[in-house]
């Protein structure tokens, strides 16, 4: 395990400026912050080297693109078949995402696909991994909390380290 990297107000504060918009430069980055354009540049680098920031992503919403149905999956696997069934899942397009876990399932994913149909197909695809011996799913009627970070940072921050707290925006 890497070392972590404490954050401090003025990380919490560009954070959070790129939370709402990963495309803010540094010179609108410094304007907020109320800091010099290369504190923003060397504080970004630091966070990036450090591998909190881990680059700079479009931000894609698959019920937006077409693909409104998505499933959570937890799957059994066979003894030591980590890797095969790794190779098994990113052959399939509909896994967006698959964590190894503790508990009654070895492997959970997060599915998405076009209509029911189409998660029918998916989790058929699933099944057919030489390394799955049994697969167990739940269709996702809403979501409650998107997927989110800054709450878990700002309470890990240290408190009044730092320089900026981020000036609230004009108007």
């Amino acid at each position: 395990m890497e070392p972590r990297t404490p954050l401090d107000a003025l990380d919490l504060a560009l954070l959070t400026a790129l939370d709402g918009d990963a495309r803010t430069g540094a010179l609108e980055l410094s304007r907020l912050a109320g800091v010099a354009r290369a504190t923003v540049s060397a504080r970004l680098r630091r966070l990036e080297e450090a591998g909190v920031i881990g680059g700079y992503r479009v931000d894609v919403d698959p019920a937006a693109a077409g693909f409104e149905v998505q499933a959570f999956v937890t799957l059994e696997i066979a003894q030591g078949a980590i890797d095969a069934v790794r190779a098994d899942l990113e052959a399939i397009p509909g896994v967006l995402e698959a964590h190894a876990t503790t508990g009654s399932g070895d492997v959970l994913c997060r599915v998405a696909a076009a209509s029911h149909e189409a998660l029918q197909h998916t989790l058929v695809e699933l099944n057919r991994s030489a390394a799955v011996v049994r697969s167990t799913s739940v269709v996702v009627l809403s979501t409650l909390v998107p997927r989110r970070t800054l709450p878990l940072l700002r309470s890990g921050a240290a408190a009044h380290a730092g320089r900026s707290a981020m000036r609230p925006p004009p108007g």
